[in-house]
């Protein structure tokens, strides 16, 4: 299974121009499109995910406006998206961020973290400020 990784701290300047949040999370999805007029097919994994769309790594060729599909590997579900920036290359994959035609949260099947969340705030395994409190003192001791 999959980690969920909420966006770190350090990109909240980023995130306060999001219109949903992004988790940063590794699915499998297959994209279709057409390059210079021919289908193509690719199986690759998601980098992040939002209720607006993802980023993936592709090694297909594709550019920025460019109308593809992406389909959720679990579900079989497919969604009409358009290619939104083009990044980093590494390995041969393009990082391409792709927006839905209009927002799908539920195609990702994962729940989102609410819109006031804070990442700073999050739970941490031996966190001080999530310990029980000690038992108070038994009245007459």
């Amino acid at each position: 299974m999959s980690d969920l990784k909420p966006m770190t701290p350090g990109a909240t300047d980023t995130a306060e121009r999001r219109r949903s949040h992004r988790v940063f999370i590794a699915m499998p999805v297959l994209v279709r499109g057409k390059h210079a007029g021919q289908p193509f097919e690719e199986e690759t994994q998601t980098v992040s995910v939002s209720a607006h769309g993802g980023l993936l790594r592709v090694a297909a060729k594709v550019v920025r406006g460019q109308a593809i599909s992406i389909v959720n590997a679990k579900t079989a579900e497919e969604l009409p998206c358009t290619v939104t920036s083009l990044g980093q290359k590494e390995n041969g994959k393009t990082e391409v961020g792709v927006e839905f035609n209009e927002p799908s949260p539920l195609f990702w099947r994962i729940a989102f973290p609410p819109e006031d969340w804070d990442p700073s705030e999050r739970k941490r395994p031996g966190s001080s400020a999530h310990r029980p409190s000690p038992p108070l003192p038994k009245p007459g001791r």
